[in-house]
Parts: structure tokens; C-alpha cells; sequence
């Protein structure tokens, strides 16, 4: 058996003491580099956001593309979640990587190619280290869209509605949330969240040509909330509901009373606003 020779130096290396190792470990940590990354996706092919058991999610798909290009294990934290078939306009994450100056156009232009076509990779820059997509949003805007005839072309953006609807009903219901801050009954039942609260800032019914749009922005939403809130406003709508119903269903702080939810495939995420310092340059 061929016996093996190690050189003197070899065998004067000290073993790593344990403060060694620790600093080797923080080292190696303050190493990584933030990034904030933009980019936008239409649902219809996802179940959500989030990493699914069994399911493709955006997430997966995302994270499997980065840790390709960068050739380093990707984890990404979104801003949020959403539900199956829901869309982003404008969705913002942020992840961790060894790699430096990534905020560059080839960079996107490379991501973009390894991104399938309903998933657009639009800006990448550096943030500070602690810096966090979901916990330092300030608001998020979601708006929905209700097409009120029938149009090939947005039948999985849009959700066909024709029947009459009093939209001057709708607006007054939808000024109401201003006067709460407890929504549980337009949340999913058995969430894990803390606090049913949020802060309404914007609510309002527009039209625009062929399209009902309501726009809604908070400094935080509710699983399934803008679906439920929607779905009951269209009651107020069809005159089911009047302003006064909608007040004492909000009162009610019950899910059960509340509307059906309106379909995911009319809802887009549209804006999150951050600080200053967390925008791009």
C-alpha cells in the first residue's frame, strides 16, 4: 500500500480556534450582498406567489432562474403573497448573493432569458443589508378589473361582468372603509396573522372605455380581501346590498356575511411604495 508523505509545512497548520471559526462564519455573512429586484407576471399559469407543495408557484420558478445565472443557491422573500391566478404588475423582492454590482442592464437582459414569457424581470439594485421587500413596504395598491362586455383578448385579465351595476352605490359603499380598521370580515378564515387591522388610503370606483376598475390602496391587505371586498360591493352594485348593509358587514367582523369572493384572474397587484432610501437610484 503506497504510503502517503506530508511536507513539514503541512504538518505545522494549527487547527481553527473557535473564535476563528466564528469570525470566519460572520465574515463570510457580511459578505453577501442585498438586492431589491422589480418585475412584474401574469398568474394564470401559477398557483401564486408563494412556494406551493406540488404546485409551480413564481417563486420557484424565480429562484430556479437566479441560482442559474448567479450559479449559487437563490432564496428569494417577495413582498407578499398571492393567489392562484392572480397578476403583478409591479412586484418587488429581494434576495441575498455573493455576486456584486448585479444592478446592470445585462444582468436583467440575461434573467430575462432564462425567465418564461409571463414572468418580466424589470430592475435589480442594491439595498442595505437589512433591508426587507415585505416588512419595509409602506402601502401596496392592488386594482381590479371588470370588463362590461365581452373581450377574447382579456379573458384571463379581466372578469366579464354584463348585468347593470350602480356604480355611484358602489363608490359610497367603498368610501366607507375609510371609517375602519378591522377587516375581518373580508379575510380568508384560519390565517396566521396577528392582526386583522389595516389602513385604507385609497378606494374608488372608475371607468375607463369598456372596463370597471377599482383601485384600492392600504398600508397592508388581508388574504383574499380585495376579492372579498370586491365581490361584496358588486351586491351593492346589482342592489342586494345598500351602503348601510355593506357598514354592518364590516361591523360584523364575519366572514360569512360578507360577498362571495370576485374571481383571481381580475385582480393585478399595481404599486408598493418604500422609503426613499430602498428606491432605486
Amino acid at each position: 500500500m503506497p504510503t502517503c508523505v506530508f511536507p513539514d509545512s503541512f504538518l505545522k497548520i494549527k487547527p481553527f480556534s473557535f473564535r476563528q471559526l466564528i469570525f470566519f462564519i460572520f465574515e463570510k455573512k457580511s459578505a453577501l450582498v442585498r438586492y431589491f429586484i422589480q418585475l412584474s407576471f401574469k398568474g394564470t399559469n401559477y398557483h401564486g406567489w408563494q412556494v406551493q407543495p406540488n404546485a409551480v408557484s413564481v417563486q420557484v420558478v424565480l429562484e430556479k432562474a437566479l441560482s442559474t445565472v448567479l450559479r449559487e443557491t437563490i432564496q428569494v422573500t417577495g413582498a407578499g403573497r398571492t393567489d392562484t391566478g392572480v397578476h403583478a404588475r409591479f412586484f418587488v423582492a429581494h434576495f441575498d448573493s455573493v455576486a456584486e454590482n448585479l444592478d446592470r442592464p445585462d444582468f436583467v437582459y440575461r434573467m430575462n432569458n432564462f425567465l418564461p414569457a409571463d414572468i418580466a424581470f424589470q430592475k435589480i439594485w442594491e439595498v442595505h443589508s437589512e433591508a426587507h421587500a415585505r416588512f419595509d413596504a409602506l402601502s401596496r395598491t392592488y386594482q381590479y378589473f371588470i370588463s362590461r362586455k365581452k373581450n377574447p383578448f382579456a379573458a384571463e385579465t379581466a372578469y366579464l361582468f354584463t348585468l347593470p351595476l350602480d356604480v355611484a352605490a358602489m363608490n359610497k359603499a367603498a368610501l366607507a372603509l375609510f371609517d375602519y380598521t378591522d377587516f375581518t370580515s373580508f379575510s380568508r378564515l384560519h390565517t396566521d396573522v396577528k392582526t386583522n387591522n389595516c389602513k385604507i388610503y385609497k378606494a374608488v370606483w372608475e371607468e375607463d372605455g369598456g372596463l370597471l376598475i377599482f383601485t384600492i390602496t392600504a398600508d397592508r391587505f388581508l388574504r383574499n380581501m380585495v376579492r372579498a371586498i370586491v365581490g361584496t360591493l358588486l351586491e351593492v352594485g346589482k342592489g342586494k346590498l345598500s351602503v348601510e348593509n355593506f357598514r354592518e358587514i364590516v361591523e360584523a367582523k364575519n366572514r360569512n356575511v360578507a360577498g362571495t369572493s370576485a374571481p383571481a384572474h381580475g385582480l393585478f397587484l399595481t404599486n408598493i411604495e418604500y422609503p426613499e432610501s430602498l428606491k432605486p437610484l
